[in-house]
Protein backbone atom coordinates (compact mmCIF):
# COMPACT_ATOMS: atom_id res chain seq x y z
CA UNK A 1 0.00 0.00 0.00
CA UNK A 2 1.16 3.52 -0.83
CA UNK A 3 2.16 5.63 2.06
CA UNK A 4 -0.30 8.69 2.25
CA UNK A 5 2.68 10.84 3.49
CA UNK A 6 6.11 10.22 1.31
CA UNK A 7 9.16 12.15 1.69
CA UNK A 8 12.38 11.19 0.45
CA UNK A 9 16.22 12.99 0.80
CA UNK A 10 14.94 16.32 2.06
CA UNK A 11 17.53 19.54 2.29
CA UNK A 12 16.92 22.46 3.36
CA UNK A 13 18.64 25.64 4.20
CA UNK A 14 17.61 29.29 5.20
CA UNK A 15 20.51 31.25 3.51
CA UNK A 16 23.59 29.64 4.81
CA UNK A 17 22.10 27.74 7.58
CA UNK A 18 21.01 24.28 7.01
CA UNK A 19 17.90 22.89 8.50
CA UNK A 20 17.64 19.16 6.90
CA UNK A 21 20.32 17.59 5.60
CA UNK A 22 18.74 14.40 3.60
CA UNK A 23 15.67 13.49 5.06
CA UNK A 24 13.86 10.59 4.81
CA UNK A 25 10.43 9.27 6.40
CA UNK A 26 6.80 7.96 5.24
CA UNK A 27 3.47 8.37 6.72
CA UNK A 28 1.15 5.11 6.79
CA UNK A 29 -2.92 4.93 6.23
CA UNK A 30 -4.38 5.67 9.45
CA UNK A 31 -1.76 6.40 11.54
CA UNK A 32 -1.59 9.39 13.70
CA UNK A 33 2.40 10.61 13.45
CA UNK A 34 3.87 12.87 15.71
CA UNK A 35 6.72 15.29 14.85
CA UNK A 36 8.76 16.62 17.87
CA UNK A 37 11.72 19.07 18.28
CA UNK A 38 13.42 21.69 20.11
CA UNK A 39 12.68 25.21 18.69
CA UNK A 40 14.71 25.50 15.46
CA UNK A 41 14.79 22.56 14.65
CA UNK A 42 12.12 22.84 11.74
CA UNK A 43 8.92 21.52 12.28
CA UNK A 44 7.21 24.32 10.98
CA UNK A 45 9.94 24.21 7.96
CA UNK A 46 8.40 20.55 7.51
CA UNK A 47 4.54 21.73 7.74
CA UNK A 48 5.27 24.52 4.45
CA UNK A 49 7.27 21.36 2.49
CA UNK A 50 4.55 19.15 2.88
CA UNK A 51 1.72 21.72 2.70
CA UNK A 52 3.63 22.96 -0.79
CA UNK A 53 4.39 26.78 0.15
CA UNK A 54 7.94 25.88 0.23
CA UNK A 55 9.86 24.35 -2.18
CA UNK A 56 13.14 22.58 -0.64
CA UNK A 57 16.62 22.44 -1.74
CA UNK A 58 16.74 19.61 -2.88
CA UNK A 59 14.64 16.15 -2.55
CA UNK A 60 10.47 15.79 -2.90
CA UNK A 61 7.59 15.50 -0.61
CA UNK A 62 4.26 13.37 -2.29
CA UNK A 63 1.29 13.08 -0.53
CA UNK A 64 -1.31 10.31 -2.08
CA UNK A 65 1.38 9.95 -4.46
CA UNK A 66 1.19 13.77 -5.62
CA UNK A 67 3.88 16.75 -4.48
CA UNK A 68 2.28 19.42 -3.41
CA UNK A 69 4.08 21.67 -6.05
CA UNK A 70 1.50 19.96 -8.71
CA UNK A 71 -1.45 18.36 -6.96
CA UNK A 72 -4.33 18.10 -8.46
CA UNK A 73 -7.83 19.62 -7.13
CA UNK A 74 -9.02 16.00 -6.43
CA UNK A 75 -6.25 15.65 -3.64
CA UNK A 76 -5.61 18.81 -2.18
CA UNK A 77 -9.57 18.60 -1.13
CA UNK A 78 -8.34 15.23 0.56
CA UNK A 79 -6.27 17.42 3.11
CA UNK A 80 -7.40 19.71 6.12
CA UNK A 81 -4.64 21.64 7.40
CA UNK A 82 -4.96 23.54 10.51
CA UNK A 83 -1.57 26.17 11.29
CA UNK A 84 -0.85 28.14 13.98
CA UNK A 85 -3.04 31.09 14.57
CA UNK A 86 -6.91 28.73 13.93
CA UNK A 87 -8.85 30.77 12.28
CA UNK A 88 -8.72 34.03 10.39
CA UNK A 89 -12.40 35.21 9.71
CA UNK A 90 -13.07 36.20 13.88
CA UNK A 91 -15.32 38.83 12.54
CA UNK A 92 -18.12 35.59 11.85
CA UNK A 93 -20.52 34.30 14.58
CA UNK A 94 -20.18 30.50 15.32
CA UNK A 95 -23.39 29.80 12.79
CA UNK A 96 -22.05 32.12 10.09
CA UNK A 97 -18.53 30.82 9.80
CA UNK A 98 -19.91 27.30 9.13
CA UNK A 99 -22.11 28.36 6.62
CA UNK A 100 -19.37 29.88 5.00
CA UNK A 101 -17.21 27.40 4.71
CA UNK A 102 -19.41 24.44 3.88
CA UNK A 103 -19.92 25.32 0.07
CA UNK A 104 -16.04 24.84 -0.41
CA UNK A 105 -15.94 21.13 0.49
CA UNK A 106 -18.26 18.52 -1.55
CA UNK A 107 -17.90 16.50 1.74
CA UNK A 108 -19.14 18.61 4.50
CA UNK A 109 -20.43 17.17 7.16
CA UNK A 110 -22.11 19.76 9.25
CA UNK A 111 -22.82 17.32 12.21
CA UNK A 112 -19.27 17.18 12.73
CA UNK A 113 -18.98 21.15 13.60
CA UNK A 114 -22.14 21.30 15.82
CA UNK A 115 -21.40 18.08 17.51
CA UNK A 116 -17.97 19.54 18.96
CA UNK A 117 -19.02 23.41 19.19
CA UNK A 118 -21.98 21.91 21.74
CA UNK A 119 -19.21 21.86 24.33
CA UNK A 120 -18.04 25.77 24.25
CA UNK A 121 -20.64 27.10 26.42
CA UNK A 122 -21.39 29.48 23.53
CA UNK A 123 -24.45 30.71 20.86
CA UNK A 124 -24.77 30.28 17.59
CA UNK A 125 -24.47 34.22 17.21
CA UNK A 126 -21.44 34.26 19.18
CA UNK A 127 -18.69 36.72 17.08
CA UNK A 128 -15.22 34.56 16.88
CA UNK A 129 -13.57 37.66 17.40
CA UNK A 130 -15.09 37.43 21.63
CA UNK A 131 -14.03 33.70 22.13
CA UNK A 132 -11.05 32.54 24.20
CA UNK A 133 -8.14 31.16 22.01
CA UNK A 134 -9.45 27.47 23.68
CA UNK A 135 -12.64 28.30 22.21
CA UNK A 136 -11.49 29.51 18.91
CA UNK A 137 -9.08 26.10 18.92
CA UNK A 138 -12.66 24.15 18.69
CA UNK A 139 -14.54 26.10 16.08
CA UNK A 140 -11.23 25.62 14.15
CA UNK A 141 -11.41 21.79 14.55
CA UNK A 142 -14.92 21.23 14.09
CA UNK A 143 -14.41 23.07 10.96
CA UNK A 144 -11.73 20.54 9.57
CA UNK A 145 -13.60 17.52 10.77
CA UNK A 146 -16.83 18.59 8.74
CA UNK A 147 -14.40 18.92 5.91
CA UNK A 148 -13.91 15.38 6.09
CA UNK A 149 -10.50 15.11 5.37
CA UNK A 150 -8.46 12.22 4.78
CA UNK A 151 -5.23 13.53 5.92
CA UNK A 152 -5.39 16.47 9.22
CA UNK A 153 -1.97 18.24 8.99
CA UNK A 154 -1.86 20.15 12.13
CA UNK A 155 0.94 22.51 13.38
CA UNK A 156 1.29 23.58 17.20
CA UNK A 157 -2.66 22.52 17.25
CA UNK A 158 -2.50 22.85 21.26
CA UNK A 159 -0.91 26.47 21.71
CA UNK A 160 -2.37 28.41 24.29
CA UNK A 161 -5.31 25.92 25.37
CA UNK A 162 -5.61 25.22 29.14
CA UNK A 163 -5.97 21.56 30.24
CA UNK A 164 -9.40 20.99 29.79
CA UNK A 165 -9.72 22.56 26.30
CA UNK A 166 -6.39 20.52 25.16
CA UNK A 167 -8.10 16.89 26.48
CA UNK A 168 -10.83 17.62 24.89
CA UNK A 169 -9.07 18.70 21.17
CA UNK A 170 -6.86 15.42 21.84
CA UNK A 171 -10.18 13.22 22.44
CA UNK A 172 -12.38 14.48 19.38
CA UNK A 173 -8.62 13.68 17.66
CA UNK A 174 -7.95 10.34 18.35
CA UNK A 175 -12.02 9.42 17.79
CA UNK A 176 -12.10 11.23 14.78
CA UNK A 177 -8.70 8.94 13.24
CA UNK A 178 -9.84 5.69 14.57
CA UNK A 179 -13.78 5.80 13.72
CA UNK A 180 -13.10 6.96 10.28
CA UNK A 181 -9.61 5.64 9.25
CA UNK A 182 -7.99 8.50 9.24
CA UNK A 183 -4.21 9.99 8.92
CA UNK A 184 -3.35 12.79 11.25
CA UNK A 185 0.52 14.60 10.79
CA UNK A 186 0.89 17.04 14.05
CA UNK A 187 3.29 18.87 16.50
CA UNK A 188 2.68 20.02 19.54
CA UNK A 189 5.22 21.70 22.38
CA UNK A 190 2.81 19.73 24.76
CA UNK A 191 4.15 16.52 24.46
CA UNK A 192 1.77 15.21 27.84
CA UNK A 193 -0.85 15.76 24.87
CA UNK A 194 1.31 13.64 22.14
CA UNK A 195 2.13 10.66 24.94
CA UNK A 196 -2.14 10.10 24.84
CA UNK A 197 -2.70 10.86 21.24
CA UNK A 198 0.34 9.70 18.75
CA UNK A 199 0.99 5.98 17.19
CA UNK A 200 4.49 7.00 15.96
CA UNK A 201 6.70 9.48 17.14
CA UNK A 202 9.27 11.52 14.83
CA UNK A 203 11.94 13.53 16.73
CA UNK A 204 14.22 16.29 14.50
CA UNK A 205 17.20 17.09 15.69
CA UNK A 206 19.59 20.06 14.44
CA UNK A 207 19.96 19.37 10.71
CA UNK A 208 19.18 15.78 10.57
CA UNK A 209 15.80 13.54 11.92
CA UNK A 210 16.74 11.82 14.92
CA UNK A 211 14.32 9.28 15.84
CA UNK A 212 11.41 7.79 13.85
CA UNK A 213 9.70 4.64 15.65
CA UNK A 214 6.13 3.87 17.13
CA UNK A 215 5.54 5.93 20.48
CA UNK A 216 4.86 1.93 22.57
CA UNK A 217 7.93 1.10 21.31
CA UNK A 218 10.04 4.11 22.90
CA UNK A 219 7.72 4.47 25.76
CA UNK A 220 8.44 0.75 26.73
CA UNK A 221 12.07 0.44 25.42
CA UNK A 222 14.22 3.85 26.36
CA UNK A 223 15.32 3.92 29.49
CA UNK A 224 17.09 6.23 32.23
CA UNK A 225 19.57 4.69 34.02
CA UNK A 226 21.61 5.81 36.99
CA UNK A 227 25.17 4.24 38.06
CA UNK A 228 27.85 5.08 41.02
CA UNK A 229 29.30 8.42 40.38
CA UNK A 230 32.60 7.06 40.27
CA UNK A 231 32.48 5.35 36.85
CA UNK A 232 34.77 7.37 34.00
CA UNK A 233 32.16 8.80 31.20
CA UNK A 234 33.86 7.22 28.69
CA UNK A 235 31.91 4.18 29.20
CA UNK A 236 28.98 6.28 27.31
CA UNK A 237 30.36 7.64 24.64
CA UNK A 238 29.19 5.03 22.30
CA UNK A 239 25.90 5.77 19.96
CA UNK A 240 24.05 3.23 22.18
CA UNK A 241 23.91 5.97 25.00
CA UNK A 242 22.33 9.95 24.88
CA UNK A 243 22.68 12.42 27.14
CA UNK A 244 24.97 11.23 29.59
CA UNK A 245 25.89 13.69 32.34
CA UNK A 246 27.75 13.73 35.50
CA UNK A 247 25.21 14.52 38.67
CA UNK A 248 25.87 15.28 42.38
CA UNK A 249 25.37 12.06 43.44
CA UNK A 250 25.55 9.57 40.31
CA UNK A 251 25.65 9.33 36.73
CA UNK A 252 22.92 9.36 34.26
CA UNK A 253 22.47 8.35 30.74
CA UNK A 254 19.93 7.00 28.75
CA UNK A 255 19.26 4.32 26.04
CA UNK A 256 17.50 1.52 24.33
CA UNK A 257 19.80 -0.68 25.75
CA UNK A 258 17.77 -3.27 28.48
CA UNK A 259 19.59 -3.32 31.78
CA UNK A 260 20.86 -6.66 31.61
CA UNK A 261 22.68 -5.74 28.24
CA UNK A 262 23.66 -2.47 30.08
CA UNK A 263 24.85 -4.69 32.91
CA UNK A 264 27.29 -7.02 30.38
CA UNK A 265 28.48 -3.89 28.73
CA UNK A 266 29.91 -3.03 31.41
CA UNK A 267 30.87 -6.11 33.27
CA UNK A 268 32.83 -6.29 29.90
CA UNK A 269 34.66 -3.05 30.28
CA UNK A 270 35.34 -3.04 33.51
CA UNK A 271 35.23 -6.24 34.66
CA UNK A 272 32.68 -6.15 37.58
CA UNK A 273 28.48 -5.09 36.82
CA UNK A 274 27.71 -1.41 39.42
CA UNK A 275 24.94 -0.88 40.97
CA UNK A 276 22.21 0.20 38.12
CA UNK A 277 18.83 2.05 38.49
CA UNK A 278 16.66 2.15 35.76
CA UNK A 279 13.50 4.54 35.75
CA UNK A 280 10.36 4.36 33.55
CA UNK A 281 9.75 7.46 31.46
CA UNK A 282 7.27 9.27 30.09
CA UNK A 283 7.26 10.55 26.36
CA UNK A 284 8.36 13.76 27.80
CA UNK A 285 11.73 12.67 29.77
CA UNK A 286 12.30 9.93 26.50
CA UNK A 287 12.65 13.48 24.42
CA UNK A 288 14.67 14.92 26.71
CA UNK A 289 17.09 12.17 27.42
CA UNK A 290 17.06 11.72 23.33
CA UNK A 291 17.79 15.38 22.39
CA UNK A 292 19.30 16.76 25.88
CA UNK A 293 18.52 19.24 27.80
CA UNK A 294 19.71 22.49 26.05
Amino acid sequence: MQPIIECNHITHYYGERLIYQDINFQVEKGKILGLLGKNGTGKTTIINILTGYLKPRSGNCKIFGESMQNMSTKNISRIGLLLEGHIQHDFFNIHQIEKYYAPFFPNWKSEAYWNLIQHLKVGPKQKISTMSCGQRSQVALGLLLAQDPELLILDDFSMGLDPGYRRLFVEYLKDYAQQEDKTIFLTSHIIQDMEYLIDDCMIMDYGRLLLHKPTKEIMEGFKRYKLPKELPLSLFSSEAFYSTEKRRDHIETYSFLNKEELAQILQHKIGNTPIIEEDKLSLEDAFIGLTGKY
